[in-house]
């Protein structure tokens, strides 16, 4: 027997589906408001760095950062900077962030070895990328290069990004000339990182200093030589005047990126379009703090090329290149002690093999075609220009 439907039952579920849509009507209303409140929140971040207050170009490339911030996003996000030390110890700054005591942080990658080894391919390695390359490998084509670095710091809670990159640096201030591999040998010198282990492995000692203690070490002889950055930073420092030879070039750091650092709940706290900004931001920092060290390290080089007491030399060939083949040996090494070490080397190193293969036929033969030597060939005339550019200056 057939039941029969209560006449009232279309009725119901008529009201039913008005009351579900006005259900999904609220919930999207809801969800649009809540968005629309989350575009005009306003946020007060903090910002800590490894770098000394006033310290120029770091220091000040990221008081520039935050203003550019502020300015874009119209107030929407202030980030109060803190150089190394007025809220936390600089070296501490990774942890800081990573903690969520405060939001952002700048400091370099290779400061973070003990903690995340690999990381070191994200700041420098000796006889490795320059700052162009370094870019390439972490904004061109799918950025390999970050995106490798974005895993290597999700443990942490951190997303980073590049902001500023020093380019080459200097060799370093020497109280000896350095004619072979072997003069290194017994040699106290101030170097970070992997290029530090590569010293060691040619007999030297390597020696990790703040800035601040350079110059007294040096000039005493507890260092028998010291790297800092380039010769704008190093003569602000006055190692001029504690050591007389000053060696190129910086092999051990060849295009120093330096990082941002954002504790990853503080950014996903952030609406899109706040996020957006951060990224632009560091983007043009990365750009103007290159751009920096270029300009600024001319004109300290003309002023040291100057300086009667004051000898600029290039590093012998068979020197680099004994370095070389030890930094070949120190990276195998460190990548048979860790597999994420291993992994990161191999990629960077992929990237830079084939950035080398163009970088060859347009950059540097374009470079050696206007600076050719007296028969022709590829010069290594770095040694000619610099006395070139003496004779000028004393002239």
């Amino acid at each position: 027997m057939m039941r029969k439907i209560p006449f009232f039952a279309p009725l119901l579920l008529i009201l039913g589906l008005l009351s579900l849509s006005a259900c999904n009507d609220k919930d999207k209303t809801t969800a649009t408001s809540d968005a629309a409140a989350k575009t005009q929140q306003t946020y007060q971040w903090k910002m800590v760095t490894t770098w000394p207050p006033n310290f120029p170009v770091f220091q000040e490339g990221v008081d520039r950062f935050a203003k550019m911030v502020e300015t874009m996003s119209q107030g929407r996000l202030k980030i109060q900077v803190f150089a190394g030390g007025e809220l936390v110890p600089a070296m501490e700054s990774f942890d800081a962030v990573s903690q969520g005591s405060v939001q952002m942080g700048h400091g370099a990658a290779y400061y973070w070895a003990g903690k995340v080894p690999a990381a070191q391919f994200m700041s420098a390695v000796p006889f490795g990328m320059n700052g162009k390359g370094m870019d390439a490998w972490f904004y061109g084509g799918e950025g390999k290069g970050l995106s490798l670095w974005r895993e290597l710091y999700k443990p942490f809670d951190l997303r980073p990004f590049p902001m500023g990159n020093s380019g080459v640096q200097m060799g370093g201030w020497f109280n000896k000339k350095i004619t072979q591999v072997e003069d290194l040998k017994g040699l106290k010198m101030r170097i970070p990182g992997l290029g530090g282990k590569v010293l060691a492995k040619a007999g030297g000692s390597p020696v990790l200093l703040a800035g601040s203690e350079l110059y007294t070490a040096l000039e005493r002889g507890v260092l028998d030589a010291t790297e800092w950055v380039g010769p704008f930073h190093d003569q602000r420092l006055g190692l001029d005047r504690a050591a007389k030879y000053y060696y190129t070039p910086g092999w051990h750091e060849p295009g120093t990126t330096l990082e941002l650092i954002v504790n990853q709940q503080a950014w996903d706290s952030l609406p899109a379009d706040l996020q957006a900004i951060v990224d632009a931001a560091s983007i043009a920092s990365n750009q103007w703090m290159s751009s920096q060290f270029e300009v600024l390290n001319l004109q300290a080089l003309r002023e040291l090329e100057a300086k009667p007491h004051v000898e600029i030399l290039t590093f012998p060939p068979a020197v680099l290149a004994k370095l070389k083949a030890m930094t070949a040996e120190v990276l195998m090494e460190e990548a048979a002690k860790n597999p994420e070490f291993k992994r990161i080397y191999e990629a960077y190193s992929a990237f830079q093999k084939d950035n080398d293969a163009w970088s060859l036929i347009s950059e540097v033969a374009y470079y050696h075609a206007g600076h050719p030597d007296e028969s022709g060939n590829i010069a290594n005339n770095v040694q000619k220009t610099l006395q070139q550019n003496l004779k000028k200056n004393t002239e």
